[in-house]
């Protein structure tokens, strides 16, 4: 069996906590407190919602118009499920959507955008989890 070095060519998560993560992209890391959307082709924009009681169909057209392959959904501190309205932009493109808590996405996104895929990660940062 060919062992290889995990190695991300792509934008990663390098560290996360509660009410954080570290992302870097291109040997520059950055410490980011707030709500993001990131994609495995160097995507990045602020996500603007400080919370899951703030989120409207608007934050998931946003991430149809990227056109990815699968959205991976961080909904913050523990696991919330986007009322399926939201989801129309995403289900008529034929996009998936995966959610989870926010520190599980962030693991998941890492290993999907290693594999080369074309992936959106929007993570709720919880702004006062910290």
């Amino acid at each position: 069996m060919k062992l290889q070095p995990d190695r991300l060519d792509v934008q990663s998560i390098l560290a996360y906590g509660t009410g954080w993560i570290g992302l870097g992209n291109n040997g520059v890391a950055e410490k980011i407190d707030y709500s993001v959307v990131i994609g495995s082709r160097g995507e990045k924009l602020a996500w603007n919602c400080q919370g899951f009681g703030q989120l409207t169909a608007e934050h998931f057209a946003v991430l149809a118009d990227m056109e990815p392959e699968l959205v991976i959904f961080g909904s913050g501190t523990r696991l919330r499920f986007p009322p399926p309205a939201f989801l129309r932009g995403l289900m008529e493109q034929r996009i998936g959507l995966e959610t989870m808590d926010t520190l599980a996405a962030c693991r998941t996104y890492n290993i999907l955008a290693g594999e080369g895929r074309h992936v959106i990660a929007a993570l709720l940062i919880d702004s006062n989890a910290a």
